[in-house]
């Protein structure tokens, strides 16, 4: 048995920018946020793509390659399905899915991660290489930190990477 005592924090690590992945993070980050969890959500390159103030393709950052890379990544509102996206259309179903079934869709759990007041992070690093700011995404980003914080802001509980 493991006599090390957690925190109810959970911190999560996303990395990823496809559509289930974002789906399972927030799930889990409102999941806990429900149930009193510290949540902390740490967004590094592709997941960036979830926190963005512009939803679809737009061309920001600083220098021409960030640009297209920031263009290709296309904000939530393209994010693909990590297997069989079908050119794209496999989200729509998804969500068309979720909502049939009356589980809550990826734009409704970011709503609820704002609303649950879970703590938003982008990395800097990664910012930095893409050449965008803080502005280029939603207002609820807590800060902008580097791995250093995010340790300490996650030290005793629970890390999972997505």
């Amino acid at each position: 048995m493991n006599d090390v005592v957690r925190n109810k924090k959970l911190s999560i690590i996303c990395f990823s920018g496809s559509f289930d992945k974002l789906v399972a993070a927030f799930t889990l980050a409102t999941g806990a946020a429900a149930v009193n969890y510290e949540v902390h959500i740490f967004f590094t390159f592709w997941g960036l793509n979830a926190i963005k103030n512009d939803k679809g393709r737009h061309f920001i950052g600083k220098g021409a390659l960030a640009k297209i890379f920031n263009f290709l990544m296309g904000g939530i509102n393209n994010v693909p399905l990590s297997r069989l996206n079908f050119f794209g259309i496999s989200p729509k179903l998804m969500n068309r899915m979720m909502k049939k079934s009356n589980v809550a869709t990826l734009k409704e759990l970011i709503e609820a991660a704002i609303a649950l007041n879970i703590n938003l992070y982008s990395c800097e690093m990664s910012m930095n290489i893409l050449g965008i700011k803080k502005e280029d995404f939603i207002p609820e980003i807590k800060e902008v930190i580097g791995v250093p914080r995010f340790l300490e802001y996650s030290a005793g509980g629970e890390r999972i990477f997505i």
